[in-house]
Formats: structure tokens, sequence, C-alpha cells
């Protein structure tokens, strides 16, 4: 479902960007949102057709990522030509079922962030121009089993900002993964 907001969107972000001490404040919207809730509401899906349309670049930070389709896709874009980045929570360098070795190996930097107890950032960032966040891990059983939501964000350039200059933050202090 489509909705166009020209109010205040109640995101909370932080402004100004600053590790140390950070304040939260609205974003205006001039975007649009969809919106997809799981189990079985297309949201592996929409995730997918947003990957298949980046022309440029997609940033990635997942606690979780053992999604097929959603690594096919992203190793689909990076073939054609697309820059694609994944930072990845430390779970990712001993789960069995993992996509980072698959990107790692398909040579997509594969970043891994140990620095917090939980990387729990659930984001793709495509194009610098569309965010696709929410409670949806990028796996089977959140597509299938899990009650999740995802939200994609387009058209609002002072969020997509503050979500990639979180993603630098996090790729800075993170390590380069070669696989197993």
């Amino acid at each position: 479902m489509k909705k166009f907001f020209s109010a205040i969107l109640l995101f909370s972000v932080l402004l100004p960007f600053s590790p140390a001490h950070a304040t939260a404040a609205p974003i205006k919207s001039t975007g649009t949102i969809d919106l997809y809730f799981s189990p079985r509401g297309g949201a592996t899906a929409a995730i997918v057709r947003e990957i298949d349309g980046a022309r440029r670049e997609i940033l990635i930070q997942a606690y979780s990522f053992t999604s097929k389709p959603i690594a096919q896709a992203i190793v689909k874009a990076s073939k054609r030509g697309v820059k694609v980045v994944a930072v990845l929570d430390k779970s990712q360098r001993k789960e069995r079922y993992t996509e980072a070795d698959f990107l790692a190996h398909m040579r997509i930097p594969t970043f891994i962030d140990a620095r917090h107890a939980i990387a729990h950032n659930k984001i793709i960032i495509i194009d610098r121009s569309t965010v696709l966040t929410g409670s949806f891990n990028f796996t089977k059983a959140a597509e299938e089993k899990n009650a999740e939501n995802l939200l994609v964000i387009k058209g609002n350039k002072p969020l997509v900002n503050r979500y990639v200059q979180n993603f630098e933050l996090h790729r800075a202090h993170s390590i380069r993964y070669g696989g197993k």
C-alpha cells in the first residue's frame, strides 16, 4: 500500500550526527512509504524487486541474513555493475546457514560489525534514494513464520542521508570478512 506524506513523519533519527552525543529530531517527508507485514506478506518479493531496480549502489546492514532470494538478487545486481557493500552482525561468522559466506565468495565486500553486543540493524539503502527497514530480518523464517514489518521509504533525501551516515559509521569499525 502506497501513501504520500507531506507532513512531518514521526521517525526519530539522530541529528546532528555525532556518535558521542546525539539528539532525536523529526525529519520532514516528501516521499512515499510502502508497508509490508509478515508472515507471507510479500516483504521478500518487495526487497528483491527494489534490489532488481538498483542502478548504482546497494548498502546492506543485517543482523540475520539467510534469505537465498535476497542474496541472489544482490549478486545479480553486483554482476550488472551495482556497487554492493554488506555489514553484518558477528553471529553471521558462525551460523551454519548464512549468506555472509555466499556474498564474500561472490566478491561482494562483506564486513562484520563485532563492536556491539548485537548489530541489530535491518537496512538496505538503494541508490541513496530508497531505504528498506523495519523488524524484517532477511531470512526465510521472517517471510514465512515470523510476525515482522518492512517499510520501503522513497524520496526522502534527509532520511536516506542519515541512514547512509549510520551505515558508514558502522562500516568504519567493522572488519572485512572473507568467508569460511
